[in-house]
């Protein structure tokens, strides 16, 4: 059996761990190491990249930062994007609304799984990912049943 360890052209980031270097949050400085050790740029969708700009956006909304902060926050994701660390990926959303109609019958009454949830584990299947990075125990399992080899950063 060969093994194929988890680099950032097989590995599917879930928007909401990719946050985690954006925003102050108890994973951020794992996120951060282990984005560090990356030696090629990670591809978002432009969903991800929607979902992450509302999440900083929602953070400034709840109070959790100042608009400072958010303004930092926007910038830092803007420059990632701009630097080549992240890259938008381009995405058959008919295939992967297939798919995620799919997974969704066969796994969402056993594991109570939410639509984004379901959404990005199909994007991540749809762009052939091995890899699936989420924080979020709930869809590290869905993600795992549907395939993907969960990838665990501390």
């Amino acid at each position: 059996m060969t093994r194929i360890a988890a680099n950032a052209e097989n590995t599917y980031a879930d928007p909401s761990a990719l946050l985690k270097l954006y925003l102050h949050e108890p994973e951020s400085q794992a996120m951060a190491a282990w984005r560090g050790r990356l030696r090629q740029p990670l591809a978002v969708t432009l969903f991800g990249r929607v979902e992450m700009v509302n999440g900083i956006g929602l953070a400034l909304a709840r109070g959790f930062l100042s608009r400072m902060v958010h303004h930092s926050a926007l910038a830092a994701l803007d420059d990632d994007f701009a630097q080549g660390r992240l890259v938008l990926t381009d995405i058959s959303w008919r295939a992967a609304l297939r798919l995620a109609d799919d997974i969704s019958r066969e796994r969402t009454s056993a594991l109570a799984c939410r639509t984004l949830d379901i959404l990005h584990v199909a994007s991540a299947l749809t762009l052939r990912c091995r890899h699936f990075l989420t924080f979020d125990a709930r869809q590290r399992k869905f993600a795992q049943a549907a395939g993907l080899k969960p990838l665990i950063v501390r």
